[in-house]
């Protein structure tokens, strides 16, 4: 029997509240007793708890805090931290995240999202990948190594350790190899980011001379752009990750570079009618599903007219 989306979204909210009590400064036996008296309830709470833990696998932060949860069938799962519990719940139930379950891969296989759309899927060798807006992939296991390409968009991975068949992404003229890690790989055009959430993964430059570019750290994000140039940082993994909690971060951001983000995800696009105004600073958390909300939080703040014209939102 389907179950009506109103009772879907109130279940994965009861979900939600679950996962924060168990994170919360007062858990007890008797928030863990209670736990498992609701997931008998229903298989409907079961699977609402076992599918938010099997998604946050994949996500950064993820660690065993406290005791574990002991509530079947999840009892080796790995709990939600607090601050990202309810959000992460609430994208599920208003299907800002399309899971996806098993993925079982052949021979060039495809795996790609809509704008606006996110997508998150296991693969046959147990390595979870979630698409972000707008992603192509094409997937390449064999017995001696797992190859995905990266042909346009945004990737999370959360590698299986397997010592025998390496886990390698080709992005563009970039090469990322990867043992048991977790890390994001942006292309945009020509312009490549490398960023390391946890583990250790090495980069490289394909060609006729293969080149050694870096060794990442937790952290570190390698970009490489149209001129070839290798740049190191350390940006916030909060922003990076954001998209996953359907969210966009910005900290005095140009207009310009805020309103490409923003384009990303919305069939609405937005267009800054006057240059002068592109180096405008931007702050803020926005929704990926509301253009709407961005455009008049900047016209507002900066004091700026909007217009409609057909799919267009242009500021001036």
């Amino acid at each position: 029997m389907t179950r009506p989306s109103g009772n879907r979204e109130r279940i994965y909210a009861e979900a939600s509240a679950w996962l924060a009590r168990l994170q919360g400064p007062h858990r007890s036996a008797e928030t863990e007793a209670a736990l498992q008296e609701w997931l008998r309830a229903d298989v409907a709470h079961q699977a609402a708890f076992e599918r938010a833990t099997e998604l946050w696998d994949i996500l950064p932060g993820a660690v065993a805090v406290g005791r574990p949860v002991v509530a079947p069938p999840v009892t080796r799962r790995r709990v939600l931290p607090y601050a990202l519990a309810a959000s992460l719940l609430a994208a599920i139930g208003a299907g800002v995240i399309s899971y996806n379950g098993t993925f079982d891969h052949s021979p060039d296989a495809l795996l790609s999202t809509e704008r606006g759309q996110q997508r998150v899927t296991t693969l046959g060798d147990g390595s979870r990948v979630a698409l972000n807006t707008d992603s192509h992939v094409t997937v390449r296991f064999a017995r001696k190594e797992r190859r995905i390409l990266l042909s346009q968009g945004e990737v999370m991975f959360d590698v299986a350790h397997d010592a025998a068949r390496p886990f390698i992404v080709n992005a563009g003229k970039e090469q990322i190899r990867a043992l048991g890690t977790a890390f994001v790989v942006r292309k945009d055009g020509p312009e490549v980011r490398v960023t390391l959430l946890r583990g250790r993964v090495e980069v490289r430059r394909t060609g006729e001379e293969p080149e050694l570019m870096a060794i990442l750290q937790p952290g570190d994000r390698l970009s490489v752009g149209a001129d070839d140039l290798p740049k190191l940082d350390r940006p916030s993994l909060e922003t990076i990750t954001a998209w996953q909690r359907g969210e966009i971060l910005f900290s005095a951001t140009p207009l310009s570079e805020a309103v490409a983000e923003v384009n990303r995800y919305g069939r609405l696009q937005v267009v800054v009618a006057n240059p002068r105004l592109a180096r405008l600073p931007i702050s803020g958390v926005f929704s990926t599903e509301d253009t709407r909300e961005f455009v008049a939080a900047v016209a507002q703040l900066h004091g700026l007219r909007v217009r409609r014209e057909a799919d267009r939102l242009l500021i001036s």
